[in-house]
């Protein structure tokens, strides 16, 4: 298996949709900035990765870290690529996933019985 890199590329806050439907003081996304860089070996939530954002993207992460790629009929630059973001609805995140040509180390689970 590869390894995926992910790397927060951009931070929205959709204030009229928040002044709308939200608590007061809502803002930003409080967990993700531009810049973040997460590794995932495809199937393992990368510690501090929101959860609902690795929910939007863990079956294009799982994909990439097995070799696969070339999401939505090839529309990317690169096949080894895809732009995720999060289902927040007010402070949206997008995240850049990659596929790399580096191996990681298989887990192994072991079952008692």
């Amino acid at each position: 298996m590869k390894k995926v890199k992910i790397t927060v590329i951009k931070c929205a806050f959709h204030e009229d949709l928040a002044t709308e439907y939200a608590k007061p003081g809502t803002g930003a996304c409080p967990v993700h900035e531009v810049g973040q860089v997460y590794y995932t070996n495809g199937w393992q939530k990368p510690e501090g990765l929101c959860d609902n954002a690795w929910k939007s993207m863990m079956e294009y992460c799982m994909t990439l870290a097995q070799g696969g790629g070339d999401f939505y009929d090839g529309n990317f630059i690169n096949p080894k690529l895809f732009i995720s973001s999060c289902n927040d609805g007010f402070r949206p995140v997008s995240f850049l996933i990659e596929g790399t040509d580096e191996e990681i180390e298989k887990y192994i689970t072991q079952y008692n019985g």
